[in-house]
């Protein structure tokens, strides 16, 4: 894509992202599923203890299916990388919004930057065992952040088609993986206790709502990939409505048949024994060691393609945020030969680099202190947002019906806030609980508060904005837009 230059500045198709370029199935594929099956579902039986995340991953499943009838519905009236940022925006008000992009912009990027610390913790026992070498888990975690800051810089399509080829793969072996769990069952049988609407009746519930809201992050993807697909309005619902059915599908499946492996009375210990190798320690012995091996490689490739698929996203958000000067001019931009955001994708790879080196001079444990403390406060981060956005839909279809019938604008909206609202209110009570430390602990204030603090930060700067930039305030929200009406206001 070429940047025409004129006197006045760049052409306005800087400013935008490369267009025509995603079908659904590229969207959908934005979801990587092996990092959450061997990677989240494990480290949560380890660490919160309760055995009822397969039909926390059904609930949560059935709720965000609700939401994505007015989120789909909202989407067809604007398509705009922000996403949350935008729908809040024109749904609640720009302070709003502003406050939801500085959210969103810590949530995704604690999401993505916790991947490094699995996957340097899940690389090196590999090259221990076929290369003789063992490297320290953040050098071999600083190789994938170079790959990953390089394809940031690349044509989203690219991206797109090797998560696409990884991802095929990833879901086949799970698929596998669950067939020899059930098959193979342990001492209680083929028992569906952890299937019990009764799991989700348990001390610390809340704790297993952000653990399965964690396995959705992705499925808004369609939207922030919006401006970049083709046909949008058919895009986006297939994209959306695919990733929550298979998602809740396959999560709920894998969790199931890890209990039915183990017997649900030992699932719990064999996680906290095993750690993220307990999908491969139950499945080998009926696979073989071929089988989990190849496995294992994929496992690697899956935290791979989901550091790739957040960072896009990330990278989009600063993207949207720049086009309407929420943030600085020079994130707004995209790179003239790919339609990437450069400025966007170069920042979230310094970030993720400052925090590997981090935790490297500190020496904290990257599987737990990083992916799956960065994994439940970027989870807790994107319910928050979802929750807000499942309230701006209602707000904005109640001041512009867009033709949209009563079923889209409220009898789907409505039950959903409700429901999320209740999620939320669940997960800061069992926030200890979800980082399985002690009640009371600093962390299970301070995280969530974060996110406090952020909102604050934001609703001050569109005060700012409002006061002492009114032009710019005037285009939040506006996506793609924003650029048009800036060039036409010169």
């Amino acid at each position: 894509m070429r940047i025409a230059h004129s006197r006045t500045g760049p052409d306005p198709i800087a400013r935008a992202l490369a267009a025509d370029r995603l079908g659904a199935p590229s969207v959908v594929y934005f979801v990587p599923p092996l990092t959450v099956v061997a990677g989240v579902v494990t480290t949560a039986y380890a660490v919160t203890g309760i055995t009822g995340l397969p039909v926390a991953f059904l609930a949560v499943g059935a709720v965000l299916a609700l939401f994505a009838v007015g989120y789909v519905a909202m989407a067809r009236h604007m398509a705009n990388a922000g996403a949350f940022y935008t729908y809040v925006s024109r749904g609640l008000g720009r302070p709003a919004g502003i406050a939801a992009a500085w959210v969103a912009l810590i949530a995704y990027n604690a999401l993505q930057v916790g991947l490094y610390g699995a996957f340097g913790a899940a690389a090196t026992p590999l090259l221990e065992r076929w290369a003789g070498v063992t490297p320290p888990w953040w050098a071999v975690s600083l190789v994938a952040w170079a790959l990953v800051a390089l394809l940031g810089l690349m044509r989203v399509d690219l991206n797109g088609r090797l998560l696409a080829v990884l991802l095929t793969a990833e879901v086949a072996v799970i698929l596998l993986f669950d067939a020899a769990d059930l098959v193979a069952s342990g001492p209680a049988g083929l028992s569906a206790q952890a299937l019990s609407p009764g799991g989700l009746l348990v001390p610390g519930v809340g704790a297993l709502l952000v653990i399965a809201t964690l396995g959705f992050v992705g499925f808004e993807s369609a939207v922030v990939f919006s401006e970049e697909s083709r046909d949008p309005r058919r895009t986006v619902p297939v994209a959306t409505y695919t990733s929550i059915a298979v998602i809740a599908g396959l999560y709920a499946l894998s969790a199931w048949a890890m209990t039915v492996a183990t017997g649900p009375a030992n699932i719990v210990e064999t996680a906290r024994r095993d750690g993220a190798e307990t999908i491969f320690v139950i499945a080998g012995a009926q696979l073989g060691p071929v089988v989990v091996d190849i496995a294992r490689v994929l496992f690697v490739t899956s935290l791979f393609a989901a550091m790739v698929s957040f960072h896009n996203t990330t990278s989009r958000y600063f993207f949207a945020l720049g086009r309407e000067r929420v943030l600085p001019a020079a994130f707004g931009r995209t790179r003239p030969r790919t339609g990437a955001p450069e400025a966007g994708s170069l920042a979230q790879s310094a970030i993720g680099l400052l925090v590997i080196v981090l935790y490297a001079v500190l020496g904290l444990d990257p599987l737990v202190q990083l992916f799956f403390y960065g994994g439940a406060f970027g989870g807790f981060g994107v319910l928050l947002l979802v929750c807000t956005t499942s309230i701006a839909v209602i707000a904005f279809f109640s001041r512009e019906p867009s033709g949209e019938s009563i079923a889209r604008r409220l009898l789907a909206p409505v039950p959903a806030a409700v429901a999320l609202t209740v999620m939320v209110t669940l997960a800061v009570g069992n926030f200890s609980t979800l980082l399985g430390v002690e009640e009371g602990h600093p962390l299970a204030w301070l995280l969530p508060g974060v996110y406090v603090m952020a909102a604050v930060v934001g609703l001050v700067w569109a005060f700012v904005l409002r006061a002492g930039q009114p032009a710019v305030y005037s285009r939040v929200g506006l996506g793609a837009k924003a650029a048009t009406v800036q060039e036409a206001t010169r």
